[in-house]
């Protein structure tokens, strides 16, 4: 069987990771991924900041579920590029024992993946599963290897949902992860919304590169992948109003069309 991994590495068709990596100021895209990027900005041209926004989002959220939840296993699915401070720096920054695991499918994004494994904390743990999300038994089994299920894990889900085949498949996919890990977890993540019509055009457009298309959701939807969970506060917001580490400055930008939140399963 062939592995995603083993894959050649398109570079003649744009790729969401590369795009979204151009768009956060980071060198790891081609140059067809810079000339959508590119595209993506004049359809929208805060593309950029809703991208800096939702890593920053990322970054509070772990430090959070960190520092404040005292969670101590992670399992990050839908690792993307590394350009920023990543999940296992942010969480063994606050607890160096911390677990953490990243999953994805892509080759480019499997290659740097590996790469960070060195970075991780001696006490700690950082692991890489190769599968796809809508594989949820697989990601499930191939987690327990590395994390005790019976003590409290935070799953995530950054930005990558809009990949999902349909709504059908995002409920399945997030009912079957919030099913497999205990009472005291939590549940974290974000999407692109149609709050902004731009938002909605720039998927439209992704959707014709040839790419794999991005499917933007309702502030409802993202709401609905929650209806089973204790909301964190200040509940689903746009994720740049989401605990912010300066409130004022925060709440005086215009809010994202990116929302978020973070539920505790009771």
């Amino acid at each position: 069987m062939v592995r995603e991994s083993d894959r050649l590495i398109r570079t003649d068709v744009p790729h969401s990771a590369r795009i979204w990596n151009y768009w956060l100021g980071g060198q790891d895209y081609y140059e067809v991924d810079r000339i959508a990027g590119e595209s993506g900005e004049s359809v929208f041209p805060e593309i950029g900041t809703m991208a800096r926004q939702s890593r920053r989002y990322l970054i509070r959220m772990v430090r959070y579920l960190a520092a404040e939840c005292g969670i101590r296993q992670f399992l990050d699915i839908g690792t993307g590029l590394p350009t920023m401070q990543n999940t296992h720096e942010v969480a063994q920054g606050v607890a160096p024992e911390s677990k953490i695991v990243y999953v994805d499918n892509d080759p480019l994004v499997l290659t740097h993946a590996r790469a960070l494994l060195i970075n991780t904390t001696d006490e700690g743990v950082t692991a890489l599963i190769e599968a796809d999300f809508h594989n949820t038994d697989q990601v499930v089994i191939e987690a327990r290897n590395i994390l005790n299920f019976n003590k409290p894990i935070a799953v995530m889900f950054m930005g990558v949902l809009g990949h999902a085949r349909t709504w059908d498949d995002v409920i399945r996919i997030t009912g079957a992860l919030q099913e497999a890990i205990p009472s005291g977890s939590y549940f974290a993540m974000y999407e692109g919304t149609n709050e902004d019509p731009r938002l909605v055009r720039l998927s439209d457009y992704y959707s014709k590169t040839g790419a794999v298309p991005y499917y933007v959701r309702s502030v409802d939807q993202v709401r609905e992948v929650f209806k089973n969970l204790e909301l964190v506060p200040p509940g689903i917001v746009p994720v740049n109003h989401w605990r912010p580490d300066d409130p004022e400055t925060a709440n005086a930008e215009p809010p994202s069309a990116a929302w978020g939140g973070v539920g505790r399963k009771p």
